[in-house]
Formats: C-alpha cells, structure tokens, sequence
C-alpha cells in the first residue's frame, strides 16, 4: 500500500504538478482511503521523501556498529573519517536503488520551493548524525566538536556533490564513482590527523619571566562569530585570522 501511494503521488505530480495535487486524489488513484495515507506519510512532502526514516536509521545503526563491517573505506571503525564517509554511502544505494524515481524526485525538488526546504530539513539531520557519531569520537580532543561539525558538514557537502552530478545526468553517469571522487577529497584534506591532540587538563599555563619568550606556535587566535552561524562561515572566519585564504 505505501508503494502504492507513493507510485500514485508521483504520477499526478508528473501530470499535474506538486502544488495541483491534493492528498484526495492520491488516495483516489491509489484506491486507498485518507487514513490510510497519513497512517504511512504524516504529510504531502513526506510521500515525496518516502524513503529517508528507514535510511537515517539504517545510518545511525552502521555508525554504531563499532566491530566496522560493512564500510567500504579503508580505516573501517578505527577512522572515524573513513567511517562517516562510508556512512555516507549508506545514503547514496538508497538513491541508486532506483534512479528513474530519484532522478524524478530531483527534477520535482528543483521546481517546488518548499519541496526544497524539506529536503534540506532532511539533509541537515544526517549531517546531525555524523556530527553526534565524531563528536563522540574526538571527545576530550582540542576542538573535537568544532572538528566533527566541520568534517560532518564537510562529508555531506561532498556527498551530495556527487549525487546532483548523477542525478543531473539523468542517472546515467556512474554514481558511486562520482560520490567516491567527492569523498576522497574530505579524507584528504581531514583524515591525515586521525587522532589530534587531547586538550590540556586544567588551565592553560602561560609562561612567566624569563621563559616568556614566545614562538608562532605559541600565537592563540580568538574569532567571534554570531550564534547561528553556518559552520563553513565560521571556518572562513578562522582561515582570516589565520592569514590563510580562505577557498
């Protein structure tokens, strides 16, 4: 019944557009009743994005999967970059299982604004997920939260990178080779310090007297950003008080 719907929703979609089609005339063509409908898809929107709970789910079971099997990276639980790309993947086979939908969901998302936010709603509770999994990973570690934000946002970034290349080919280039691609280069640029160093216990001791000669790696930079910022903003932040220039 729930694919039933779901093959129903987007046949009017197609034929009449999302915003002309109401819940009535799914459930007509489906040949189910109303309460069938909101017992499977709370909303209109989430008969659109069917598919995301169960993955969601089945990502967080692979992030706490701690023994590492079934990652396609080559640290497996012990790097913890290697595992959030991975868990990554979990996401992509969901949208390769079937391109023709994806591909329609994708051309459907691009036209409807609100289908739009809800999908960034969805996008941002997977990068919470990868976020809550390296936080735990990097806990007691110098800037391990800002770490796993930044990487989580990072991965994700990456990931749907490659997949609008698929899916804006129609689903006809290689997939998984794109996404891979995309991935690569967040364990290049994150993965070469697996294991950072742990804060100091206590406060920080500055030296006193004659010992207070300082070197560049004494330097600390204080940025302040507003609450609520975006996390590649804070990072450009960063990269400005550092001198670097930021990409």
């Amino acid at each position: 019944m729930r694919d039933s719907l779901v093959a129903a929703a987007f046949q009017l979609f197609l034929e009449r557009g999302y915003e002309q089609t109401t819940v009535d005339e799914i459930v007509a063509l489906a040949g189910v009743g109303r309460r069938s409908f909101f017992r499977y898809f709370p909303s209109k929107e989430d008969v659109v994005f069917p598919d995301h709970e169960r993955c969601l789910a089945e990502m967080n079971d692979f992030l706490g999967d701690s023994s590492g099997e079934g990652g396609e990276g080559e640290g497996g639980a012990d790097d913890p970059v290697a595992r959030v790309c991975d868990a990554a993947r979990v996401v992509l086979r969901m949208y390769a299982e079937n391109p023709t939908f994806s591909v329609q969901r994708y051309r459907l998302t691009k036209k409807v604004p609100g289908l739009r936010t809800y999908e960034l709603s969805v996008v941002w509770r997977y990068e919470r997920a990868l976020a809550e999994y390296l936080r735990g990973r990097f806990a007691g570690r110098r800037d391990g939260t800002l770490r796993a934000d930044v990487i989580a946002a990072a991965v994700v970034a990456a990931h749907n990178n490659g997949l609008r290349s698929w899916l804006r080919s129609d689903g006809q280039s290689d997939a998984t080779a794109e996404v891979d691609h995309a991935l690569a280069h967040v364990q290049q640029v994150f993965g070469s310090d697996p294991d950072p160093a742990p804060d100091p216990v206590g406060p920080v001791q500055r030296p006193t007297g004659k010992s207070a000669k300082r070197t560049a790696d004494d330097d600390v930079v204080v940025v302040i950003s507003r609450r609520g910022a975006p996390m590649w903003r804070v990072v450009q932040e960063v990269e400005t008080a550092l001198g670097r220039d930021p990409e």
